[in-house]
């Protein structure tokens, strides 16, 4: 029996970013044995590199794995957390993962700055940043060398390596994450019951989870879970659990040496003409030719 009662619309956690005394932004290295879990926002703009680790993001609608080298940057109030592998939660001591995550307001330099008709294209970005972008080559590596700097700088040498960092991320190659960008911080929530949603689906998403199964969960009846969870995330239950299964291939093509139909497996698709086409649905691709893809891109990354 779970301790979650009945409960109204879910959202996500406010989260208070920390801030030291004096500081116009904060820019921090992070080294831990995993990510913290849970789905939050915040009013402050993200800039999040994964140095070391996996698992799947959940960034606004949108389910999709992280590796070692993503670099995301998220507008203000995007719902978002990372949720890593497994793997990274049997207390293994060698295992962990590292990040280095920038924090900051739009207006931290204060709102005359945006004001100016330099700034106009900061403006801009940070307007189309409400959806989310994945950071690309070869912009992210000045990024990460820029970020850094950052950690190891003060005073006036602090602020220039930040707007060259802006500067950088507008004129990067880029795609939006999500269309999730009509959040609002106001609705009622539960968001510990939300939190265990997605955790129990990434426990089991290799096995079958029937409605009446997480309903119970989250002790809620099916269509008071259903139609709370669709209002949330734009999207089905079971429309979510099939974007962690092929988000789980992905992880399967890219890093293990498997056949398509042990991924499929694996994966929890049992049936694998069905993993076929929902791989297509959601990729776009089928599951080789996304690793190949996949290896192509990287060896083009590696020459940068």
């Amino acid at each position: 029996m779970n301790n979650f009662q009945k409960t109204g619309p879910i959202k996500p956690s406010f989260h208070k970013v920390p801030l030291k005394s004096g500081d116009s932004f904060s820019v921090r290295r992070d080294l831990r044995p995993h990510f913290e879990s849970i789905w939050h926002y915040h009013p402050e703009m993200e800039l999040h590199y994964t140095v070391k680790g996996t698992g799947v993001k959940f960034i606004g609608d949108n389910v999709s794995n992280f590796s070692d080298g993503d670099m995301i940057f998220l507008g203000p109030n995007l719902p978002h957390t990372w949720r890593c592998a497994e793997e990274f939660f049997q207390n293994d001591p060698g295992l962990h993962v590292e990040a280095i995550v920038l924090h900051f307001l739009p207006e931290c330099f204060g709102k005359e700055f945006l004001s100016i008709p330099e700034t106009a294209l900061i403006r801009d970005f940070f307007e189309a940043s409400k959806r989310g972008f994945l950071i690309k080559e070869p912009a992210k590596s000045v990024i990460v060398k820029l970020l850094n700097d950052s950690l190891e700088s003060e005073g006036i040498d602090r602020v220039i390596i930040m707007v060259n960092i802006l500067k950088q991320l507008i004129n990067a190659d880029k795609s939006n994450i999500s269309d999730f960008s009509n959040h609002s911080p106001t609705i009622d929530i539960k968001m510990s019951l939300f939190d265990s949603i997605y955790t129990y689906a990434l426990k089991n998403y290799n096995r079958e989870i029937s409605l009446d199964e997480i309903a119970n969960h989250a002790n809620m009846s099916i269509s008071s879970f259903c139609r709370t969870f669709k209002v949330i995330t734009k999207k089905t239950f079971v429309d979510f659990l099939i974007e962690i299964r092929v988000s789980n291939a992905c992880r399967h093509l890219i890093e293990e040496d498997l056949d398509i139909q042990s991924v499929a497996l694996k994966s929890g698709f049992n049936n694998l003409s069905n993993f076929y086409r929902q791989f297509k649905k959601i990729k776009g691709c089928t599951p080789l030719f996304y690793k190949n893809e996949y290896l192509n891109n990287l060896q083009n990354e590696n020459k940068f």
